[in-house]
């Protein structure tokens, strides 16, 4: 290989160049770490006085009680209420997103072209305008065509079903939530399904496979790392999202949110902070119940983080063991 010789101006130009970029880059892995220390400090600050007051206690309790003199705060039923929305919005929108996903990189360039553009311009929309359209519009055909079908059928011998069907409820607000995930889950495996080369496809197909035996023998194992991290950016956006659950899920608060049904009312901790942090005295415990929350709500979606990024680290040394095998 022929060995490149540079004069010692460009030698210089490239050290200069090589020193800004290294900068550059520990600048902004710095500033990462920074931002989200400073973000914890300050709610472990300001949400101080509640967990001296109550300990851990404030994550297992159930009350919610912000009268002064009576003041009693657990964040229990909102750390239920969030994991129950978000899961069963995976459990809905993951598997539309990979069949979207499936649809758009297998069809011709004319159909899964705009058809793509179309799901990821769902994506632009605002969450305001999800929960605008799910409460005078989706509930009330949901209520009518699944909701009350499903309780007629299952309520008095499944709990799930059990409770009176009002369309703003657990069951609604997570399927307004895997209608939010969808166009981002989507788009991301759609791109990751792209980059299976094209003679693992091929392969596949001179061995007989049918169509959805190519996805699962050469398409799946070879994108596995990158629809994990499609599905984890759908969750961590459905932990997160608040106005559309907030307009839907039906706001209760104490231990009537506890999601002890999918026709019930219930509550997330983006949802109780938005409806409660305006009125919520400094002077109380209740603004620093409430900053408590999000501290909690910041807590898990960096575990979840973790946990996703352990997950895509185990699977690609299993992938490169086997490779080297």
């Amino acid at each position: 290989m022929a060995k490149i010789n540079l004069t010692p101006e460009k030698q210089g130009r490239r050290q200069i160049s090589d020193r800004i970029f290294k900068i550059g880059a520990t600048v902004a892995g710095v500033y990462v770490l920074v931002m989200i220390t400073l973000l914890v400090f300050q709610l472990i600050s300001e949400s101080y006085p509640i967990w001296e007051e109550d300990g851990l206690s404030f994550i297992t309790g159930t009350d919610w009680n912000a009268v002064e003199g009576r003041e009693s705060f657990g964040a229990l039923p909102y750390i239920l209420g969030t994991l129950v929305t978000a899961s069963l919005a995976m459990l809905i929108g993951v598997p539309l997103s990979l069949g979207i996903a499936m649809f758009i990189s297998d069809a011709p360039t004319k159909i899964g072209g705009p058809l793509g553009f179309l799901v990821e311009l769902l994506a632009a929309v605002p969450s305001v305008i999800y929960g605008l359209w799910g409460l005078f519009v989706f509930r009330l055909y949901f209520k009518d065509w699944v909701e009350e079908p499903l309780h007629d059928l299952f309520g008095d011998s499944i709990f799930l079903f059990s409770g009176t069907p009002f369309g703003l409820d657990v069951i609604t607000a997570s399927v307004i939530l895997a209608i939010m995930i969808i166009p981002t889950v989507s788009a991301v495996s759609r791109e990751v399904m792209k980059a299976v080369p094209q003679q693992q496809k091929e392969a596949a197909y001179m061995l007989g496979a049918t169509k959805w035996e190519m996805f699962k023998l050469a398409v799946f194992p070879y994108s596995k790392t990158g629809l994990i991290g499609a599905s984890i950016l759908g969750l961590g956006r459905a932990v997160g999202e608040t106005m559309a659950v907030t307009m839907l899920i039906g706001n209760a608060t104490g231990i009537a949110a506890i999601p002890s049904s999918l026709f019930k009312p219930s509550q997330t901790m983006s949802s109780i902070i938005a409806n409660e942090f305006v009125e919520a005295s400094p002077a109380s415990l209740h603004l620093p119940a409430l900053i408590g929350v999000a501290l909690v709500l910041l807590l898990i979606a960096i575990a979840i983080n973790i946990v996703a990024h352990l997950l895509v680290t185990r699977m690609m040394k299993v992938k490169e063991g086997a490779i080297n095998n």
